[in-house]
């Protein structure tokens, strides 16, 4: 049996979670040995990967990066990744209220825009207002989200940055020399009356090491927005479960194979950003499993091959049954993807660390409605081939110049009457940093990052939605269908983007023992070919004479068009933490415009997000939350404006280190504490109303 829990194991390996970028978060452990100590707080430097695909000292980054790690995910006992990431300094996470439709926004940058990946392998799923998020948040050990142009690194799609999620290893669960150990929980929010039931064993003998885990998210209710109202069709079922397989025949070399299900199932409307009606709910059913197998080859005392290889393979099935005519759409998308990363040091007159690889992946989308091919998501393929390096080279002792370069191709394969098309796109990008003294941080950054367009943005033809048609006067008739227009001839779009920032980060602030960090950036990015979709409610260049009605009839479009944008804003966040107390504060305000005046849709509110709390005694942590948003009515015509908003939730959690309740957690919070009616801009649907929280784990 274990007298450890794994929320305690994180503190015994000394990793800090930021609950945003410069600012720690102590577990209660933490506090318990600072209270038995009149030292200052000892706590390790704060390593990420995002920013070089190698780990690096936050310092050391010349990256706006934010962290989130399992204190954070007990801080806030989230069904979805809004209610995990979506307060996040520059990170909107959009889609609404249903789990199911969230897709990422980082600094108005949204959808395919950002990279996501989950435990290295890419999610490339694209269907509108459907998402990409298929890991449930009880398995994650930590979220790195990288802000800015990420191309260099992550290729396609990384426009406005890349979001890695990695869920939790053997090693996580088990501590010391233990052999096997696990942990079971239960769950509840108020909201749909979800119940969460999941369980995780790790076991460990010898070279090998395995863990397994189940989760189960029932609702038996749709969620209520501010006013009480339901959002209809919003109960959904998910259920999650993960297995991976590691071993490690010598210090050098760790091989470690992966598998993930994901499903989920339930009545909604196609678009789960929407409203449902009777005419459009479907009974939706989606099916996700990923394959990974990986591979670690890192030999002692190297200086040239610290290498990681991963292949892996995505397949996504959606069905969509509407309920009021039979209407079957199935689609699936598929990805095929392989990677390979090596990391060496150099010494050529200046230290010089190198990372670079090569990458290519296939992505294959298929879809049918009533068993004939489905033009609103066309059968299609799309290749990619890339090669990248980046460096690091120490120009002196406290000047580190980051150079990069990647080369993409890509081949797109459409069926039918469109033509193949091969392209390439090369994604530069130079960092600064300067570490004057040691806390304190300034770097700047310059990047060229692309977009491939989708499958569905270049192809997607037939019907987008359907409403009563009427008469426009004398000889003329709007037929009530809105329809897709195809765009074959999309251009990727490309951004050029320029940072500036610094970071401080002091762990024994001016001999207080508590923690001081604080981060700023500017950020500007000119984008040539931004994909804007535009939907025309009555396009009069679609008239066309019916000699059956005998008038002129008119369809409403939705067409993708390159247009050319600026993107821009400011991001800051300070935090203290001193054990017994904590406070922090997150400011994003970010702005873009269309380089011929108009607005752009997908530009957030302004924010600013405020925590605090006490750890009165060592085991137990209390804490609150305040969240002010700007309204947004900056919108293209005819663009719905969102209102803005103050919102404010509160938590508590116990996590006893010793006495007879050793290896249970009890958490306890209340989202959205004054039932505020408010939407998340784009959102088309309002945020769930009040919401009451508690989540019970025992490990074992």
């Amino acid at each position: 049996m274990r007298g450890s829990s794994s929320f305690r194991g994180i503190r015994h390996r000394s990793v800090v979670t930021l609950v945003a970028v410069g600012g720690a978060a102590l577990t209660p452990g933490d506090m318990l040995a600072q209270e038995q100590s009149s030292d200052p707080l000892e706590l390790s430097p704060i390593i990420v990967t995002a920013g070089s695909r190698d780990e690096r000292d936050l310092l050391d980054t010349p990256n706006a990066v934010n962290i989130v790690g399992e204190e954070e995910v007990l801080r806030r006992q989230p069904s979805t990744y809004e209610e995990l990431i979506g307060d996040q300094t520059g990170v909107t996470i959009s889609g609404g209220p249903r789990a199911i439709a969230q897709e990422p926004n980082i600094r108005g940058f949204q959808d395919e825009q950002v990279a996501v990946r989950i435990d290295g392998a890419r999610q490339n799923f694209n269907l509108d207002h459907r998402g990409r998020f298929f890991l449930d948040p009880d398995i994650l050990k930590r979220v790195e989200i990288l802000r800015g142009g990420s191309s260099t690194l992550y290729g396609s799609g990384a426009l406005g940055g890349a979001i890695l999620l990695e869920s939790k290893d053997a090693d996580d669960i088990l501590m010391g020399d233990e052999g096997w150990g696990g942990r079971v929980k239960l769950g509840y929010s108020s909201q749909g009356d979800e119940f969460l039931t999941s369980a995780t064993g790790a076991v460990r003998a010898d070279a090998f090491d395995a863990i397994a885990f189940l989760a189960y998210r029932p609702m038996f209710s749709d969620i209520d927005d501010g006013n009480g109202d339901p959002i209809l069709n919003s109960e959904i079922d998910t259920l999650n479960g993960l297995v991976k397989v590691g071993w490690q025949p010598s210090d050098a070399h760790r091989i470690e194979l992966g598998y993930t299900h994901y499903s989920d199932n339930g009545d909604t409307p196609p678009n789960a950003n929407a409203a449902s009606t009777p005419e459009t709910v479907v009974g939706r059913t989606l099916d996700y499993d990923s394959v990974r197998l990986g591979w670690d080859w890192a030999p002692t005392g190297s200086e040239l091959v610290d290498l990681s290889v991963l292949a892996y393979y995505n397949d996504t099935r959606a069905t969509e049954d509407r309920i009021a005519d039979g209407r079957l759409d199935k689609t699936d998308y598929r990805t095929l993807g392989f990677e390979a990363v090596n990391r060496s040091r150099f010494d050529i007159g200046l230290p010089l660390r190198l990372t670079y690889g090569v990458e290519t992946y296939r992505d294959r989308q298929e879809a049918t409605r009533n068993g004939a091919p489905r033009p609103q998501a066309p059968d299609a393929s799309v290749l990619f081939l890339a090669g990248f390096a980046q460096a690091d080279i120490d120009v002196t002792e406290t000047v580190t110049l980051t150079p990069g370069l990647r080369f993409d191709l890509f081949d797109l394969d459409p069926e039918g009457s469109y033509e193949s098309r091969t392209e390439h796109q090369v994604s530069p990008r130079l960092g600064v940093s300067w570490r004057p003294v040691e806390p304190f941080q300034l770097y700047t950054n310059v990047a060229r990052s692309f977009r491939a367009p989708s499958l569905t943005e270049l192809y997607t033809d037939g019907v987008h939605f359907s409403v009563p048609g009427f008469s426009l006067g004398p000889g003329m008739a709007f037929t009530g269908n809105n329809v897709f227009v195809p765009a074959p001839d999309l251009d990727p779009e490309r951004a050029l983007e320029f940072e500036i920032g610094g970071r401080y980060d002091a762990p024994d602030f001016l001999g207080s023992g508590g923690r001081l960090s604080f981060s700023g950036n500017v950020y500007f990015s000119r984008v040539d070919d931004f994909v804007d979709t535009q939907v025309t409610f009555i396009d009069f260049s679609t008239g066309t004479f019916n000699p059956g009605t005998g008038l002129v009839e008119f369809d409403g479009t939705t067409r993708s068009e390159n247009v050319d944008a600026d993107l821009w804003g400011f991001e800051a966040d300070v935090t203290y933490d001193a054990g017994l107390w904590f406070t922090g504060a997150g400011l994003t305000i970010p702005r873009g415009r269309n380089r011929s005046g108009g607005a752009l849709a997908s530009i957030p509110q302004d924010r600013l997000v405020l925590t605090a709390g006490v750890r009165p005694v060592g085991d137990v942590e209390i804490g609150g939350r305040a969240t002010f948003a700007d309204g947004q009515d900056d919108v293209p015509a005819g663009s719905l404006e969102t209102p803005g908003y103050a919102v404010f939730d509160v938590f508590a959690n116990w996590v006893p280190t010793s006495g007879p309740f050793e290896g249970a957690t009890l958490a306890a919070g209340i989202d959205n504490l004054t039932d505020r009616q408010y939407r998340i801009h784009p959102n088309g649907l309002n945020q769930p109303g009040l919401t009451f929280k508690l989540g019970v784990s025992y490990d074992f």
